[in-house]
């Protein structure tokens, strides 16, 4: 019995250290997961950082650019609006010597009645400032004769005519392209069928 007895007590005291074993192991293991969770919640709060830092560097880039804009815009508004202002310097600058023309034939009709020469001396400044709006682009609307366009004419009165119907007769006021564009339509006598 007493061996028997022993035989338990050996039983018993391996059921023990089989307790121990699995509870040592179990305890190892918890440890083992606590450990991992510690791992990946420090890796977690390390993409967090990351994550935060990157929020905050695109949202400083994002100001940036909003405010690069803001500049580029106002910089744009204020060039157009110089360059209305002064959209025409170079058409003022070129009329300046005609307005000087007309200053000087001023002044000769003053000193001296001459009908003759202050008549020459208009149509040079007529000539003159004519060529200084040719050379912005104006350019005279040809009508004399010539089939009646809505796009380039204007027709004030019908005239009964021998000429083909809907001829241009006569031009009241000019026409002018200003380069490729009608800046004025020429106002006409058209002809119609006589009567």
């Amino acid at each position: 019995m007493k061996h028997k007895k022993d035989k338990m007590e050996e039983e018993k005291s391996k059921d023990d250290l089989n307790t121990d074993s699995t509870a040592k192991t179990e305890v190892n293991a918890a440890t083992k997961i606590d450990e991992n969770v510690m791992e990946k919640s420090s890796s977690q709060d390390k993409k967090i950082a990351e994550l935060e830092n990157q929020i905050k560097e695109l949202k400083d880039r994002y100001l940036r650019k909003a405010a690069e804009f803001d500049n580029f815009k106002k910089r744009t508004n204020a060039e157009k609006t110089e360059f209305f202002a002064y959209a025409n310097e170079k058409l003022i600058s070129d009329l300046l010597p005609v307005l000087d023309d007309f200053d000087r034939i001023l002044k000769l009709y003053d000193r001296e009645h001459d009908a003759e020469s202050f008549k020459k001396g208009l149509e040079l400044v007529y000539d003159k400032f004519k060529k200084t709006l040719e050379k912005q682009g104006l350019k005279e609307i040809d009508s004399k004769l010539k089939e009646f366009d809505v796009n380039l004419h204007e027709a004030v009165m019908q005239q009964p005519s021998e000429a083909e119907p809907n001829t241009v007769l006569d031009t009241v006021e000019k026409g002018y392209f200003l380069k490729d564009k009608v800046l004025r339509h020429a106002k006409v006598i058209v002809s119609a069928k006589s009567e």
